[in-house]
């Protein structure tokens, strides 16, 4: 089975592809402002922490979502790469010739290891956390959101890296599976373990949460290379 480019995906891709090439001075900027992780997983990694810290009535509440926000996110990047590797290859717009894909000025912006596009797991991973953020504070959320298309979404469309359903799936997942924090039983059986942590073991507790949020501002690059050489070994050597 192979990926037929539908109408919908290619009147976008070209609608925003007429842009390209006008200016190498605004290809360039916007290419390093969507590649520097202060502007994007950096920006997120800091509401995160201020989720934490905030004062309000409802901190152990906002923190239980803080808690099982990281550990959903998780669990998005691991769908959308499931999806990505169980279904059909999908080439991105900027390799695939059925395009007509202009490069934009430039060098490549986004580090690739030649997975499929569908679904994006940049999606899935911004929308994860802006619904998490979202389930603490409504305005932190509707930030999260903006943030995710503007700086992410945009910029993966653009520079030809995800066709517009690839997006929209990768939003999906990760909203949809982040959404589950919302269930009562569902964000207790996550943040009650790690609240159990944190009395205990303090000391073990806060390095290991840096961990995840270091994760996350490096947008689990660390994380996806290593699994990637895995699935590439197992395929070699069943």
């Amino acid at each position: 089975m192979n990926w037929d480019l539908n109408p919908f995906d290619l009147w976008i891709v070209h609608s925003v592809n007429r842009m390209a090439r006008h200016s190498w001075l605004f290809d360039k900027a916007l290419g390093t402002l969507a590649n520097n992780i202060l502007f994007t997983s950096g920006m997120i990694t800091a509401l995160f922490c201020y989720a934490w810290v905030r004062r309000s009535p409802q901190r152990e509440r906002d923190r239980s979502f803080v808690l099982s926000g990281v550990v959903l996110t998780t669990m998005a990047l691991v769908v959308a790469r499931a999806m990505a590797l169980l279904l059909p290859f999908r080439e991105r717009p900027w390799v695939s010739g059925g395009t007509n894909f202009r490069a934009p000025f430039g060098e490549e912006v986004f580090p690739l290891i030649h997975w499929s596009s569908f679904p994006s797991d940049h999606a899935a991973m911004y929308f994860a956390l802006a619904t998490s953020l979202f389930l603490v504070s409504r305005k932190l959320g509707v930030f999260a959101y903006c943030h995710a298309i503007v700086f992410v979404c945009l910029p993966l469309l653009y520079f030809g890296y995800h066709y517009p359903t690839d997006l929209i799936a990768g939003a999906l997942v990760g909203t949809g599976t982040a959404s589950l924090a919302a269930n009562g039983r569902v964000r207790g059986a996550i943040s009650d373990t790690g609240f159990r942590w944190r009395a205990n073991s303090p000391g073990t507790f806060y390095p290991a949460l840096y961990m995840c949020m270091l994760l996350t501002a490096t947008q689990y690059d660390s994380v996806r290379s290593i699994a990637y050489g895995v699935w590439k070994a197992v395929k070699r050597h069943p």
